[in-house]
């Protein structure tokens, strides 16, 4: 007894099966571990778990394995994921004031509380190509002598200047942000919002509105008032304790941005913010946050709101790389119909102009 299979169907077959043997490529190298991928790609990880909106390195590592390192399709299947798991429940807001630093840098103060710190860092160093050889790792140092005293918290560069009020308030007093990924947004859109649309956005995208922004499509003049690395604690109030507790920790990068701002009538002249906070060390994704973040305030502060990055819904409605990734590759499916029907639409219209052109 035969079967008949449709064409499309026999060709996905044929290609689920060409894609395993793509994925595994040479079978004389060895395939890549995912603690290899989760430590030796770590800023590849923190951008997909960022994306995906799942923070899980070991997932996040599986899904750029599976995807071939095509950081969108793995951030794809991060968040695909996702929407299999059970919410058990909500975490109380994290305290980025009490983060154990692994980088701090202020563009604003040389020296300022608690110093600087760069952390581990090519962006800093010579950009060049290291063409040495692969060698083994070197034996790893000796361990200190005296025990080192956890580092204090240190204040935040804008509290600084909120002391002597040069900087608006942070709004954190402000009504509860809502939950992107449990209501549709609707526009006007608020501001924390917003924020969870930027967090979980493609960097690339808001990269080149943030660029914009700076290059005179946004009225931005900003400065890096403190930009964070580290890890903050996670806590969590059980119903059946009724008090917090931590469930572990997280890293995060922070940036408070410093934007010019004038004053007006209601309000004195003062410095403006900006935000951006994502899941690892993800410092461009985060400074670009912040900057979209203060151009989409326009209205807010009383600004023209003239340029891309300052129009809220259209950053918000594109800046998601998975709904792009749908809406793109979409059009790789099939539309013999749509366009055979367009293709005798503009066969008839070429028939009737000619017929026109005849009767002159």
């Amino acid at each position: 007894m035969y079967v008949a299979v449709k064409g499309g169907e026999a060709a996905i077959d044929a290609a689920h099966r060409w894609t395993a043997d793509e994925r595994r490529g040479d079978p004389s190298v060895p395939p890549l571990a995912l603690d290899q991928i989760a430590n030796q790609l770590g800023r590849a990880v923190d951008r997909v778990m960022a994306e995906g909106a799942l923070y899980d390195r070991e997932l996040a590592a599986r899904a750029i394995r599976q995807a071939q390192g095509d950081q969108i399709e793995a951030a794809f299947l991060l968040r695909a994921y996702r929407t299999t798991l059970p919410r058990l429940v909500d975490s109380e807001p994290v305290d980025t004031a009490a983060m154990l630093l692994k980088r701090r840098i202020s563009a604003v103060f040389k020296d300022l509380p608690g110093g600087q710190r760069l952390g581990p860092t090519t962006d800093y160093t010579h950009r060049l190509l290291d063409l040495s050889p692969d060698a083994p790792d070197p034996p790893p140092a000796e361990p200190r002598a005296e025990p080192v005293p956890p580092p204090a918290p240190v204040p935040r560069v804008t509290d600084l200047l909120g002391a002597e009020s040069l900087i608006e308030p942070d709004g954190s007093g402000e009504r509860p942000a809502g939950d992107l990924t449990m209501e549709p947004v609707a526009f006007p859109a608020p501001r924390g919002v917003r924020l969870q649309a930027l967090a979980r956005g493609d960097e690339g995208f808001l990269l080149a509105l943030g660029y914009s922004t700076q290059r005179g499509y946004g009225n931005n003049h900003p400065f890096v008032g403190e930009l964070r690395v580290g890890e903050v604690p996670v806590s969590i109030v059980p119903p059946e304790l009724g008090f917090a507790i931590e469930i572990g920790d997280i890293t995060l990068t922070e940036c408070q941005m410093v934007n010019q701002f004038i004053g007006s009538r209601a309000a004195p002249p003062q410095f403006t913010r900006g935000y951006g906070l994502c899941f690892g060390h993800a410092d461009r994704k985060a400074i670009a946050m912040a900057l979209v973040d203060r151009a989409m305030r326009a209205d807010e502060l009383g600004e023209d709101a003239a340029s891309p990055a300052q129009d809220v819904e259209f950053v918000v409605s594109h800046c998601d790389n998975i709904e792009a990734t749908g809406f793109v590759e979409h059009l790789k499916l099939p539309h013999h119909v749509d366009f055979q029907s367009e293709l005798e639409t503009i066969r008839a219209m070429r028939a009737a102009a000619g017929a026109g052109d005849a009767g002159l």
